[in-house]
C-alpha cells in the first residue's frame, strides 16, 4: 500500500455538541458538517484531558496524562516517549506543523519534536509560513531590516503588557480591541494559517513532491476572548450588536482573563449565559467558513483518496453549565466530549460510529495506517498500535470493548492564579483536586481523589444533571474497579519512563506575555 499523506486537525477548545454534524440546533457549520457526511464520525469521541498540554501530548504519544507525565506547564515531554512526528518523519514523512496556540509551538515543552519546520501564529511578530521571496535585492533587504527593527520594538511592548495587569486591561478596552488583537494575535492569526496551508498544498502539487506529507495544524477560533467579525455576528447573533446590555456583558467577559478558567461565584444570569452560548457560537461559525477553504484543495489534490484527515479536538469549553466556565477542573461533557472525524476514502468507510473512543488513540490510527514502521522502534509496542488503531472500531473490532477513560489534573498555575481573585472557590469547587472519569455503556462514572462521586446515564441525561451513583451502586462499584485497574497499568508505564524536564518560563517574557492574555497564567 502507498502510504497516505496525513492531517492532524486540532480544532482547539472545540465542543462536539456545536457542530451540526453533533446534532446542534443551528445550521452553523455547514462546511465541517458536509466534510463530516462522507467521513466516519465518532459520536462519543472524549478528550483523554480536559486541556490543551496534557491532551496534546496523548494524542502525539498515545499515552494517557498519568503515563506520559505532562500535566502542567512547567512539564515537558520525557526523552524516552517517541512522538509521532519523530515517527513519521524516520520512515520518511515531510513533517509540517502550523500553530495558532502557544502552548504548542512556542512553549519549549518538546511537542514539537520531530516536524521539519513548526509555524507558529501567535504573538506580535509570529514565526509564519513565507511565501517564495520574488522582490529584487534592495526592497528585499529593507524588507528583511524593517521585520527585525518591528520585531526588536514589539518585544518590549509585549513585555510592558506581560508584567502590568493595567496595561493588558487597557488593551481590552472595546475601542483598542480591533488595534491590539491584529498586534498581538493573542489567538494566533487562525483564518491566515489555513490559507497559508491552502497556498502550501496548491504550490507542493505543482513541484510533485515525492515524500508523503504529515501536517498538523491548530486552530484556536472558538477559545477565549470571542470577537467574532461583525459579518458572522450578524448571521448567528444580531443582538449581540444592537444590545448595549449584551455588548456590556461581552466586553467585561473579554477583559477579565481570570474568570476564564474559574468556577463560577455564582450561577450565570440568562442574559449573561446566552451571550457566552452565542459568541461561541459565531466564533464556530467563523471558523467553519475558512475550513470550506481547506476542504476545497484537499479535495483538488491527486492524491486526495489517500490522505488520512482527522478532525479533532484537545477539549471542549464550560460556558457555565455546571457553574464552570473554561476548561480547567471538571471531566463534564461539555469539556471532555470532542469531535472526530476520520476520512480515508481509501481505506475507512464513512458512517457514524457510537462506540466510545479515547482520542489518544489518534496516535495509533496515524502510526498503523502508514503500514511501513520499522520491526522495532524504541519506546513503541507494534503490536499495541496495531491493535489500537479507530480503523479496527470502525470495522466493528473495537480493541478497548467501548470503553474510555478521561484524567483531569489541575493546572497549577490557574489554582495560583485563583489565590489572587478568588481564593473562597478554591476548596468548595475541588480545585486542587484529581478527576478521572470512565465512559462504557452510555454510563460515565467520575472519581473525584480516588472516590467514586457522580455516575450519569448520558442517554437519558446528556447534560449530566442527574446524579443517579447512590441508587447504582453495583454498577459504580464495576466502573470504579475497571478505572482502578485502568491507572494502575498508567502507573506501571509511568515508573518507567524519565520524567522530562522542568521548563523555566520566566525567563521568557514574550511567551509569559502570549499565556497571560489567553487566562493560562497570572
Amino acid at each position: 500500500m502507498t502510504r497516505p499523506d496525513i492531517l492532524l486537525l486540532i480544532l482547539d477548545t472545540q465542543r462536539a455538541d456545536r457542530l451540526g454534524c453533533y446534532g446542534h440546533r443551528t445550521a452553523i457549520t455547514p462546511n465541517l458538517d458536509s466534510f463530516s457526511g462522507k467521513a466516519a464520525l465518532f459520536e462519543q469521541a472524549l478528550s483523554p484531558a480536559q486541556w490543551t498540554i496534557p491532551s496534546h501530548a496523548s494524542m502525539f504519544t498515545g499515552l494517557y496524562p498519568t503515563a506520559h507525565q505532562m500535566t502542567q506547564y512547567r512539564q515537558s515531554l520525557s526523552p524516552d516517549v517517541p512522538h509521532l512526528a519523530e515517527v513519521l518523519s524516520a520512515i520518511g514523512y515531510q513533517t509540517l506543523g502550523f500553530s495558532n496556540n502557544p502552548l504548542v509551538g512556542v512553549l519549549k515543552n518538546g511537542l514539537t519534536r520531530g516536524f521539519d519546520a513548526f509555524y507558529n501564529y501567535s504573538g506580535a511578530m509570529p514565526g509564519l509560513l513565507r511565501a517564495s521571496p520574488h522582490l529584487p535585492w534592495p526592497l528585499k533587504t529593507i524588507a528583511e531590516a524593517s521585520t527585525r527593527f518591528l520585531r526588536r520594538i514589539s518585544y518590549p511592548i509585549q513585555n510592558f503588557v506581560s508584567q502590568s495587569e493595567l496595561a493588558f486591561r487597557i488593551s481590552l478596552n472595546a475601542w483598542l480591541t480591533p488595534f491590539w488583537t491584529r498586534l498581538a494575535n493573542f489567538k494566533g492569526q487562525n483564518e491566515r494559517s489555513v490559507d497559508d496551508i491552502y497556498r502550501f498544498l496548491k504550490q507542493r502539487e505543482r513541484t510533485r513532491e515525492k515524500r508523503p506529507l504529515f501536517l498538523f495544524v491548530n486552530l484556536m477560533e472558538t477559545h477565549m476572548p470571542f470577537w467574532p467579525p461583525g459579518g458572522v455576528v450578524d448571521k448567528v447573533a444580531p443582538y449581540l450588536h444592537t444590545s448595549k446590555e449584551a455588548r456590556a456583558i461581552m466586553r467585561t467577559w473579554n477583559r477579565e482573563t481570570h474568570r476564564w478558567s474559574a468556577p463560577l461565584d455564582k450561577p450565570l444570569d440568562e442574559l449573561e449565559r446566552r451571550v457566552l452560548s452565542d459568541a461561541y457560537d459565531a466564533e464556530v461559525a467563523y471558523q467553519d467558513d475558512y475550513l470550506g477553504r481547506l476542504f476545497a484543495v484537499l479535495a483538488e489534490r491527486n492524491n486526495r483518496d489517500n490522505t488520512l484527515s482527522i478532525i479533532t479536538s484537545d477539549h471542549g469549553e464550560g460556558l457555565g453549565e455546571h457553574n464552570y466556565v473554561g476548561h480547567s477542573f471538571v471531566a463534564y461533557q461539555e469539556l471532555v466530549h470532542v469531535p472526530l472525524i476520520i476520512h480515508w476514502p481509501a481505506q475507512i468507510a464513512a458512517g457514524r460510529v457510537s462506540i466510545p473512543v479515547s482520542t489518544r488513540r489518534v496516535f495509533h490510527t496515524i502510526l498503523n495506517a502508514t503500514g511501513s514502521l520499522p520491526s522495532t522502534v524504541p519506546g513503541l509496542a507494534l503490536a499495541e498500535i496495531n491493535a489500537l488503531t479507530l480503523q479496527e472500531t470502525v470495522d466493528g473490532r473495537d480493541p478497548e470493548e467501548g470503553t474510555a477513560y478521561v484524567e483531569v489534573y489541575p493546572p497549577l498555575d490557574i489554582v495560583r492564579k485563583m489565590r489572587r481573585h478568588q481564593p473562597e472557590l478554591i476548596e468548595p469547587f475541588g480545585c486542587l483536586s484529581l478527576r478521572r472519569a470512565i465512559v462504557k455503556d452510555n454510563l460515565k462514572m467520575i472519581q473525584i481523589d480516588e472516590e467514586p462521586e457522580e455516575l450519569f446515564n448520558l442517554e437519558t441525561d446528556p447534560l449530566e444533571l442527574s446524579n443517579i451513583l447512590s441508587g447504582s451502586k453495583a454498577t459504580a462499584d464495576n466502573l470504579n474497579q475497571q478505572l482502578k485497574r485502568m491507572v494502575n497499568q498508567l502507573n506501571l508505564q509511568r515508573e518507567n519512563l524519565t520524567t522530562g524536564a522542568k521548563l523555566d518560563l520566566e525567563s521568557d517574557q514574550q511567551l509569559m506575555q502570549r499565556l497571560r492574555s489567553l487566562g493560562y497564567i497570572e
